[in-house]
């Protein structure tokens, strides 16, 4: 397989064949991103001749070791291709990997937005079923600060969007990020955006200080401080109490997480409230996750 640069995928997609179809990330102007930052992954599609040629290994390997029955196609903003070359890969991957069931994608909210609901419909039939969705905050003014990009209408109205074509949706979000000034407003208003999403899977990462980065060059500053670990388990209280899901498969297991929980919601809540109630009560380190243990 021809891989350039630093391969990410979500941690749901660790079986999953990595087909990178674009190199780095179409915005990647994020202060608290450092993903994709090497020169040598500055954004740009993939030959096609490359990409077919990695899909004609994976059929040898389907064909001849072990089926490969999802597909995740990277970097980290692949859906940004024009939806004609999206079509093209996804006919790829159904006539080469037919065990293949689900195909996923990273996508954010400008580009969701930018395709259309007759265009998400297309490539849902084409095999797309699932859109991993960085939304991070729903306090436009911490979505300012960090250059996002988007606001909280628009992940919204991505979410919606997403949700006519039958594309499932993952959202992730990003406790820490408004840091101590906003803690609460951010914490606050994500809750609210995830209400307005209603998506079926929710993933909460804590915000790291990656070297290289302008959001540790504010910190090292002193115009940025994150909060401290009970700072980042108030915020998760926030969302577990007050986001109002249909039925949400809601992780906070990331590496980075403080506290790992994986709830069912809303049926998990008032057990998830009561767990962390215990912790903040009692504020004993031993019940974190090690800093050591933790990561990106």
């Amino acid at each position: 397989m021809d891989y350039v640069g630093h391969i990410f995928r979500p941690p749901s997609e660790a079986e999953s064949l990595l087909l990178q179809v674009t190199i780095g990330c179409s915005h990647n102007g994020c202060t608290y991103c450092g993903m994709y930052r090497d020169p040598v992954q500055r954004f740009r599609a993939k030959p096609r001749e490359t990409v077919a040629a990695d899909l004609d290994e994976a059929a040898a390997y389907s064909r001849d070791v072990e089926p490969i029955r999802r597909v995740f196609l990277c970097d980290g903003d692949a859906l940004v291709l024009s939806t004609d070359r999206l079509l093209e890969i996804l006919g790829q991957i159904r006539a080469k990997l037919p065990h293949a069931r689900r195909v996923g994608i990273y996508g954010d909210a400008r580009t969701i937005l930018r395709k259309g609901d007759d265009e998400l419909l297309a490539l849902r039939e084409a095999g797309l079923g699932i859109v991993y969705h960085g939304a991070e905050s729903g306090d436009d003014e911490v979505l300012r600060r960090v250059d996002k990009g988007s606001t909280a209408d628009d992940a919204a109205g991505a979410a919606a969007m997403l949700r006519r074509a039958g594309i499932r949706h993952s959202v992730m979000v990003m406790l820490g990020l408004g840091g101590v000034e906003r803690s609460r407003e951010h914490a606050a208003a994500t809750a609210r955006l995830l209400t307005a999403m209603d998506p079926p899977f929710v993933g909460t990462l804590v915000t790291t200080l990656v070297p290289g980065t302008p959001l540790a060059a504010e910190a090292d500053a002193g115009r940025f401080a994150l909060p401290d670990p009970w700072g980042m388990l108030e915020e998760l209280r926030t969302l577990v109490a007050d986001s109002a899901f249909t039925r949400c498969r809601f992780h906070a297991n990331h590496a980075s997480n403080y506290v790992p929980l994986s709830l069912n919601l809303p049926a998990d809540r008032d057990g998830a409230l009561r767990t962390l109630d215990a912790l903040l009560a009692q504020r004993n380190p031993r019940t974190l996750r090690p800093e050591s243990w933790r990561g990106l």
